[in-house]
């Protein structure tokens, strides 16, 4: 045995045929990149790029890809760029630009154009069309625009729409580009942006981002095929065996070849031993790594640790030579944890592209902190402030004297017998029964106008409450005329108010309360309240009482009544009625006066755990009075104003710049970017302040001041500055019209005063050219200096007055159009850079400013005002930083909880890497055991972060001590580098690929993808079996993988009942092609999963029943707005997608219980043709278990005259099986389809491929297949059929799900071996047989009906955590069920094997299956030849095929060439 086996593992390959890897597109990815960066770089790339394509042809890809880096690098930081070249490296935009790719397909684009519009649905490809279908393009229906969408910024939005398709950077691009962005800038369209390439290459591309593991097999049973297999050639690889470079070696010495391979051999043979080490060889095998890689110096560290983790198995005999001990901190020993930032990046769900994501996200932040002038230490305490709102519900404070109590738990006699004490909450109590305590910790809040139509029905709704004596306060708000003079005759509304007070001082509240309940009895449905229904009450219950003088113009009963009006208007609620509930608003959809019960109801329920955590935290104890307890709340406000407490929000992009531009100078100042803009703005902005203090609020008022609605914004500024200490008010101007001198007059007032003034001097003056009347003077010719108030200096007033000139205004309206994105005249309020507006006329009001200082105090300024003071700014700059580190942050998305790391000593960390000075740094602490599959991983992460980022690194090793085990029992490879790499030819990247080499020879191997959660990939070539690798008969094995679709995962709910709807079942497809694959949503978390690719795709309720009874209500993660029904998701990435769908019932619910669980009902035609088909589904890996299933094929297909279609399990079949397939299918005339499903990231993940394979035979029987299917018969690969499958599926279940066969009893000398005749299964199953999964048939319309699946997954879910637990998975869980999930005993004679039966009633049998038999441990072909004789026939038979196969490729490829 001379020769050298080196193991090439080549596994990768992606298969998008349109993943086009030339020039072009790498300027796409490259746009995609910066598109992410903002709307407004995306086109200034574009117009830098635009004539790219001219570039020489003949250059090579490698300097073409370094301009475009160039290119690039004008607008990015150093950061960015290496990120850009990870993106590059990993591809990931290429779904993006695939995803336009399929936009574009859909519509259909013209023949032979490499660019064209869609205009309204019409397309072109000659310019000069574009006015022509312009024309009546607003008749037509506007197109759907994405997310992800490029439009060109203006501010106009509804001009029409024109999308240009084109390949950015080409002739034709720049046709169009020219002609669209001049339209678009002169506001006549809005123009879109989508990438498209006319002939996509068909190369494929290559992708990275992936683990690969070689696992070593257990061979217990042999499991090889031996089926001699072709070697590929040997290629010289660049390897170093020990140190010495074996490919250096032979160019070098020509003449020494065989000695230098002999040398070689000997090298590996003794590195590669594999023995298996003594139990307490194993015990500290995980320190002696530690000590190992600590014992290197700093640089080649992490090399050491990824060479041991990721080739542990051969690695053992090196380590077995240290002996090292070291003490390790808080995590469990063993556990790997990374953190980035004190983010925790769980490498179980993160994958290359969520960690592009979020170093994208980090570098923003840092990269602007740092433009800031923000340095090491004061920058990570930024980067750790939680600034985010915790919640969005806002309440309104209700300690207010118009709203009017009709009961108080705490004082009426009513109540009196109540327990006091909120330690009752703590008392256990049955689910949904509400505790009586005495205390108001409920509260509802009724804003009623008394003669709107459905009033009545708030009344009555109270009054149930109230005599139920449920513990709710229910307070009103009578919302009235707000007339002087009023007679109580004429408006109900007035009468009734005048009659409740009449009655409360009569008798009291509750009496008063409950006559008015009377008035509301007498409204007739349909109908409002009269005054007539008032008096006819009041008379009845109140017969001495005079109605006149109650009721008319001069009452004294009329006390209060402007008070409910004025509340509710202070409160910035919405249109009546308005219910609160503990300050909480409710939404339109809760008003509904028909579910309000059954809503206050949960509201309480749920308050109820609020406050019970409260009174267990000890927040909540008897001294606490409970309204003060909830309106100290840090959400209550004393306004509601959506446009503050929105959830959109938009920020300016300040940043730190030197620009030495003037705000006068307006030439200049048009053509500076945005940020420089905004740069130039904040610094020349002068402000009305109090004091000389760092404001942690800045608020910049913008509007026409010359007009009345300008001047009352201002004014209500100024009044909210009387009871305000954060805030520093500052002025930009926004004039409606053509500027000119006499038009700006008093904005010009207003800024000269900022420009020459003092503070209190400024803000009378302020307040004083607010008002009406001075605008009226100025108009009429009075001179601004008449209104200059006392102490201010007239002088350098009327001279700065006269000569400001009116530059400075074009600046502030050029500013506020470009960047606020506000058109002349509109109104805006910026707070700390937040962007609210355009404002309507009387959207503002002093409380409003008032509230807006809160918010932005208490969310984000607060705490960043306390950082900035430690680094002792002076006061102008050290608010001007407050407000733009606050806009920074605020503007980015949440992220989760940053963990304080800091806790680890330095000094126990085995490798430091420090980061380069003056520039931000990533913070990266990583804890982990050398030896487990997080080092694996991590390792190789972490070499890779290294060049992509500044890093500060701290490793911890993290080691178990006492291991009985082998920890690792595989090698890895993680695919992933920080840039594209080119080779000696500089024109096309290399590929990325995964290579082990230096592999024993001895063990067998599995080779197993590990990829990102939504990816599904199959081998689509390999020449070996690679399920089970020998390197004993090959010497190098290559594989290619395909990545074939990316799966769209998402939850659906029903909202009536919150819980899945059972059944239900979804559709995923394009415009064109509705339906393209369907799916039924599980009972298990109300989770789907549809397999998609890149681009925009529309989900529907299935036709039939599905549609019939539900409707989609709301869906969250999609692409389309809320109320669609047809739910349009985009995939354009790599990363997971799952989406949350809630539906509702559109049927009333006596149809219902008929309809719950419902089966799809098939069309009749495709009923028929369905009928008579025999159904059977078959799992196999490797090369000898498809052999056996070749064979267990054909011999179904011998005893059957029924057509037969077979159902296989995609993700583990060889590409060898997959290229046979149709070709016997052909010549045996059956049908086939492969199936697949990804493993659900939320169920238990088993590790080892063949438990793996197990789970897929039993758990996704109710999903794996198209619901159209009714029946299916399993058959294992090692089975042969000798009787007609039919009589199996005609076999009457007796309402079982499925049916199984049991275990024989019969052969009397296997009796020690049959476990299930003892313990556990013996008492579990009682009366029942053990049965044996190797085959079944099952019923899949009564297996989806009574949601089998769902059960078995539940169980399967509670049992897999346990690893003593289903040791035989796809028999022993069935098994475990049997008595929740019927299983019918198939006669005996349907499975005969030999370990179990004897050999009498081998005659009878229907089937054989090869059991492995634990006694005499009997290689399968040697069982299979001996057991079953027609066996061998069926074997040749179908090696004569492939062989003819085989034969016709050769001469195929002959001809070819």
């Amino acid at each position: 045995n001379t020769l050298i086996k080196t193991t090439k593992l080549k596994s990768i390959t992606s298969k998008w045929k349109n993943g086009i890897w030339n020039k072009a597109n790498l300027t796409s990815y490259a746009f995609e990149f910066i598109a992410e960066d903002g709307n407004e770089k995306f086109w200034q790339f574009l117009e830098t790029v635009r004539e790219l394509t001219v570039y020489k042809q003949g250059d090579s890809e490698h300097s073409y890809y370094n301009l475009i880096l160039k290119k690039a690098g004008q607008f990015l930081s150093n950061l960015q760029i290496n990120l850009l070249k990870f993106a590059l490296s990993i591809r990931a935009y290429s779904p993006t630009v695939q995803m336009f790719q399929q936009i574009a397909a859909d519509e259909h684009p013209p023949e032979g154009c490499s660019a064209f519009v869609v205009i309204h649905e019409k397309h072109t490809c000659k310019t000069n069309e574009i006015k022509k279908l312009l024309k009546k393009a607003t008749k037509r229906p506007r197109p759907y625009l994405f997310k992800g969408d490029h439009k060109f910024p203006t501010l106009k939005e509804d001009g029409p729409v024109v999308v240009l398709y084109a390949e950015m950077g080409t002739k034709d691009f720049v046709k169009f580009h020219r002609i669209l962005s001049e339209k678009a800038q002169k506001e006549e369209i809005v123009y879109v942006l989508r990438h498209y390439i006319q002939k996509p290459s068909s190369r494929k591309m290559y992708l990275s981002g992936y683990g690969v593991e070689l696992a070593v097999k257990s061979t217990e049973y042999k499991a090889v095929d031996d089926t001699q297999l072709k070697d590929e050639d040997e290629e010289e690889e660049e390897s170093d065996v020990q140190g010495f470079l074996f490919g250096k070696l032979k160019q070098m010495h020509p003449d020494l070849k065989n000695n230098l391979k002999e040398f070689k051999k000997h090298l590996i043979e003794t590195t590669d031993n594999m023995e298996p080490l003594k139990v307490w060889e194993l015990q500290d095998l995980s320190f002696q790594a530690a000590a190992q890689i600590m014992s290197t110096p700093v640089y080649d560290a992490l090399k050491i640790m990824k060479d041991i983790a990721q080739n542990f198995p051969i690695r053992l005999a090196v380590l077995f030579t240290f002996q090292h001990f070291h003490e390790i901190l808080g995590i469990q020993p063993g556990e790997g944890r990374l953190f980035l930032n004190g983010l925790h990046i769980d490498l179980d769900f993160h994958d290359p592209f969520s960690i592009l994501d979020t170093l994208k996200l980090e570098g923003k932040v840092m990269h602007g902190l740092h433009e800031l002038g923000i340095k090491e230490e004061t920058l990570s305490k930024f980067m750790r402030l939680h600034i985010h709102p915790t919640d969005d519900t806002y309440a309104l404070d209700i300690r207010h004297s118009s709203i009017i109590w009709i009961n108080n738990i705490e004082q009426d006699y009513s109540y009196s017998t109540w327990p006091a004490s909120y330690q009752e909450l703590l008392k256990p109590a049955f689910p949904g029964v509400i505790q009586q305590i005495r205390r108001n910790l409920y509260n509802l809040v009724l804003f009623i106008d008394p003669v709107q139509e459905d009033t009545g029905d708030y009344m009555k709704l109270a009054e149930l409450f109230y005599h139920h004596n449920v513990p709710l306060r229910i307070g009103f708000v009578f919302i009235l005329n707000t007339k002087e003079e009023i007679d109580g005759n004429e408006d109900a509304g007035v009468a009734l108010w005048r009659t409740f007070n009449y009655i409360a001082e009569e008798s009291d509240t509750s009496q008063a309360f409950t006559s008015i309940i009377n008035m509301y009895h007498e409204v007739k449905d349909g109908n409002v309240l009269t005054v007539n229904h008032v008096k006819d009450v009041l008379r009845r219950e109140y017969p001495h009482a005079d109605v006149q003088s109650i009721l008319d113009v001069d009452s004294e009963y009329d006390e209060g009544r402007k008070a409910g009006a004025t509340f509710y208007k202070k409160s910035g609620l919405g249109p009546l009625p308005q219910a609160l509930f503990n300050g909480v608003p409710f939404n339109r959809k809760e008003m509904d006066a028909a579910e309000l019960e059954t809503i206050i109801l949960q509201k309480i329920i749920d308050a109820t755990g609020i406050f019970q955590r409260a009174v267990f935290m000890g927040l909540l104890n008897d001294h606490i009075n409970a309204m003060d307890f909830l309106m100290d709340q840090h959400n209550v406000v004393s306004r509601i104003n959506p446009t503050i407490l929105g959830a959109e929000k938009r920020y300016i992009h300040f940043r730190s710049t030197s620009v030495p531009f003037d705000v006068d100078d307006f030439s200049t100042f048009s053509f500076l970017d945005s940020q420089d803009k905004s740069a130039v703005i904040s610094d020349s902005m002068k402000y009305l302040t109090k004091k000389d203090v760092l404001y942690a609020v800045t608020i910049w008022i913008v509007a026409d001041f010359d007009k009345p609605a300008g001047r009352r914004l201002l004014s209500n500024a100024l009044k909210s500055l009387k009871t305000s200490s954060h805030t520093r008010v500052g002025i930009l101007n926004n004039p409606s019209s053509k500027i000119r001198e006499d038009n700006t007059a008093i904005a010009r007032g207003i800024l000269t005063a900022f420009l020459t003034q003092n503070n209190s001097n400024l803000k009378s003056f302020l307040s004083k050219l607010s008002k009406e009347e001075t605008a009226k003077s100025l108009a009429a010719g009075t001179k601004i200096a008449k209104f200059l108030v006392p102490g201010m200096d007239d002088n350098t007033f009327e001279k700065k007055y006269n000569t400001l000139g009116l530059d400075i205004i074009k600046t502030h309206q050029m500013f506020c159009r470009e960047v606020l994105k506000l058109l002349p005249g509109q109104m805006a309020v910026v707070s700390n850079g937040r962007v609210l507006g355009p404002l309507d006329e009387n959207e503002f009001y002093a409380e409003d400013f008032n509230l807006l200082e809160k918010i932005t105090y208490s969310t984000s300024a607060e705490k960043i005002k306390a950082v900035v003071k430690e680094m002792g700014n002076s006061s102008k700059s050290g608010s001007d930083l407050i407000m733009k580190i606050d806009a920074l942050l605020s503007s980015l998305p949440k992220t989760e909880m940053r963990q304080d790391v800091e806790l680890l000593k330095e000094q126990h960390s085995v490798v430091k890497v420090n980061p380069r000075q003056e520039e931000p740094f990533c913070d990266v602490i990583a804890i982990v055991d050398p030896l487990t599959r997080e080092a694996q991983k991590m390792a190789h992460l972490l070499i890779v972060l290294k060049d992509i980022i500044n890093m500060k690194l701290r490793l911890f090793l993290n080691c178990r001590s006492k291991l009985s085990e082998a920890p690792l029992k595989s090698f890895y490879r993680f695919v992933l580098e920080p840039e594209l790499t080119y080779g000696i030819n500089k024109h096309l990247p290399s590929e990325p690929v995964a290579k082990f080499l230096e592999l024993p020879e001895s063990p067998l191997l599995t080779l197993n993808m590990i990829t990102p959660e939504s990816w599904l990939v199959e081998a689509v070539n390999s020449s070996c079996d690679l399920d089970n690798i020998h390197l004993q008969d090959v010497r190098t094995v290559t594989a290619e993988y395909e990545l074939e679709y990316i799966l769209l995962e998402g939850h659906c709910f029903d909202v009536t009942t919150g819980q899945p709807p059972r059944g239900l079942q979804f559709t995923l497809g394009t415009k064109n092609n509705p339906v393209m694959v369907d799916t039924i949503v599980m009972a298990n978390l109300g989770y789907f999963q549809l397999k998609a690719n890149p681009g925009a795709w529309t989900l529907r309720l299935r036709k039939g029943r599905s549609e019939e009874i539900y409707q989609v209500f709301s869906h969250e993660g999609t692409d389309s707005v809320a109320d669609l029904t047809d739910v349009t998701v985009v995939l354009n990435n790599f990363k997971s997608k799952i989406i949350k769908v809630q539906v509702c019932i559109e049927m009333p619910l006596f149809c219902l219980q008929y309809l719950l669980i419902f089966s799809e009902e098939i069309p009749t035609e495709e009923k028929e043709k369905q009928s008579d088909i025999l159904n059977i589904f078959s799992v196999a890996s490797g090369h000898l278990y498809e052999r056996f299933l070749r064979i267990m094929m054909l011999s179904v297909l011998r005893h059957t005259k029924t057509p037969v279609k077979f159902w296989f399990l995609k993700n583990y079949l060889s590409p060898t099986f997959k290229d046979v397939i149709p070709h016997m299918a052909k010549k045996y005339g059956f049908s086939y389809e492969l199936v697949q499903y990804k493993w659900p990231r939320w169920l238990y993940q088993q590790t080892e491929k063949q438990r793996i394979i197990w789970g897929y035979k039993i758990l996704f029987l109710d999903v794996l297949f198209p619901l159209a299917v009714d029946k299916i018969i399993f058959v294992d690969a090692d089975q042969i059929v000798r009787s007609d499958l039919k009589e199996l599926r005609d076999l009457n279940l007796n309402g079982a799900p499925y049916g199984y066969t049991p275990f024989c009893d019969s052969r009397k000398e296997m009796d020690g071996y049959r476990f299930w005749k003892s313990g556990y299964w013996a008492s579990h199953l009682g009366k029942r047989k053990y049965h044996i999964s190797a085959l079944y048939v099952v019923d899949l319309k009564k297996f989806r009906k009574i949601a089998a699946g769902d059960r078995l997954r539940g169980q399967y879910q509670a049992l897999s955590q346990d690893p003593n637990s289903l040791s035989n998975l796809d028999q022993d869980l069935p098994n475990n069920m049997i008595h929740q999930v019927a299983i019918k005993s198939l006669p005996q004679e349907w499975l005969w094997c030999e370990t179990w039966c004897d050999d009498e009633s081998k005659k009878k049998a229907k089937t054989i299956d090869l059991c492995n038999n634990p006694q005499t441990k009997e290689p399968k072909l040697k069982a299979a030849a001996r057991i079953v004789p027609e066996w061998v026939d069926y074997d040749s038979e179908i090696r004569t095929l492939i062989e003819q196969i085989e034969k016709e490729k050769n001469r195929l490829k002959h001809d070819e060439l």
